[in-house]
């Protein structure tokens, strides 16, 4: 197996070709094979060739190679490039240049990124229509990063992902995205009837008519995907579907249920696997939501922590993580009481990887209680909400604190 040599040239912004093979979509001198990329490539190498402004008659002749993503592309080597495209040696070069230029990180400065939003506002946040809420997220769920929801069973996540659905599919001026929906559960939880009667009590003067409930529930496109490897697969081919049903909010219902059933941490190299998963798909989602401007919504689950009568460590159970304090009884009835608290599922290299994180729970009922425990631009700060029947679980909302 022929083994070649690329560099990404910093300063010039352009690929240096150190031998006749390949180039290189990265940052360092590395390895590539003439058909496997040594090192993970980065989201952006999935990006699909038709995106790198290659001609449709070229990404046709490729597709019958199964060659579809600038990855497939660029690990490939000139002759094969050559034989694959019927072009000469000197076109395929450009080529090359040019798959690898679009999938490449492109540089922004702060004042780019603050221009383009204060140009087009309302696409740089999904409102949740709960005005406290939204003023502490500046908008509400935010476009371009991953948005998660954790809480106890039954506290509401799946009715929060449904009606984050119906705003997302209602029109600019009604604080929508006037786009469709990737609703991927993985829990067999989502409900179209609930779909329509959120969506019909919410908004009753917008959706006066059977019609428009029907035009609203046919841009909301739901996928049950019970594994992780097809929930992996489902994210990989989102890019496409992205662009020709026009989504506007990507939401996985529940990344947790699938993760736990697979991966059992206690048995030897679980643990690595599951991180391995994790990383992969944020990085993909990551990818998808600030591509696209979208945002991506995502639910979690609980777990227990115990530090066995000691303290729990503050760089393993942040503000961010916990729920609440509380102390259990030792095993075996001992009756020995053991220092716990209730966490978010999936440690911490997923902690690290959602950039907003809102943790619901219960309080004394009926009302409930909505924490932003983490966020980019927003304090940490606590909400008690009051459900009102037949509509989202959370309506009438009153903040309480922040810190």
């Amino acid at each position: 197996m022929k083994e070649v040599f690329c560099h990404y040239h910093l300063d010039s912004g352009a690929l240096q070709n150190y031998s006749t093979a390949e180039y290189l979509f990265g940052y360092e001198l590395i390895r590539i094979s003439s058909c496997t990329l040594q090192i993970r490539l980065g989201s952006m190498a999935a990006k699909k060739l038709r995106r790198a402004k290659l001609s449709q008659e070229l990404c046709e002749r490729l597709s019958r190679y199964q060659i579809t993503t600038c990855q497939d592309f660029l690990c490939l080597s000139l002759l094969e490039l050559m034989k694959v495209t019927g072009q000469s040696y000197r076109n395929v070069q450009k080529l090359l240049r040019q798959v690898s230029l679009a999938c490449a990180p492109k540089m922004q400065t702060a004042y780019e990124m603050k221009v383009r939003r204060s140009v087009n506002p309302s696409s740089a946040f999904l409102s949740t229509t709960l005005h406290s809420l939204d003023k502490v997220l500046h908008g509400g769920v935010p476009c371009g990063s991953l948005t998660e929801i954790t809480s106890p069973p039954g506290c509401g996540k799946t009715q929060f992902c449904i009606m984050m659905s119906v705003l997302a599919t209602l029109p600019v001026s009604m604080g929508g995205l006037d786009g469709a929906v990737v609703y991927i559960d993985t829990e067999s939880a989502f409900s179209a009837e609930r779909l329509v009667e959120i969506a019909g009590n919410r908004f009753p003067t917008y959706f006066d008519s059977d019609e428009k409930l029907f035009c609203m529930t046919r841009s909301v496109h739901l996928y049950r995907e019970l594994t992780c490897d097809s929930v992996l697969k489902r994210i990989k081919s989102l890019e496409e579907e992205i662009i020709s049903k026009k989504v506007k909010l990507i939401i996985i219902d529940s990344v947790a249920s699938v993760v736990r059933k697979e991966f059992d941490t206690k048995l030897q190299g679980n643990l690595a696997e599951r991180s391995n998963f994790l990383a992969r798909g944020a990085s993909l989602l990551k990818y998808l939501a600030e591509e696209f401007s979208i945002p991506v919504i995502l639910t979690n689950q609980i777990t227990t922590s115990l530090s066995n009568g000691l303290a729990i460590p503050a760089d393993l159970v942040s503000p961010a993580d916990d729920l609440f304090l509380s102390e259990v009884s030792g095993a075996s009835g001992s009756g020995k009481k053991e220092s716990g608290c209730v966490t978010a599922a999936l440690g911490n290299t997923w902690s690290h990887s959602v950039n907003t994180r809102l943790i619901l729970q219960y309080h004394e009922l009926p009302t409930r209680q909505i924490l932003v425990a983490k966020s980019p631009v927003a304090p940490f700060s606590v909400f008690f909400s009051t459900p009102l029947r037949n509509q989202a679980w959370f309506f009438k909302m009153e903040r309480i604190n922040q810190i």
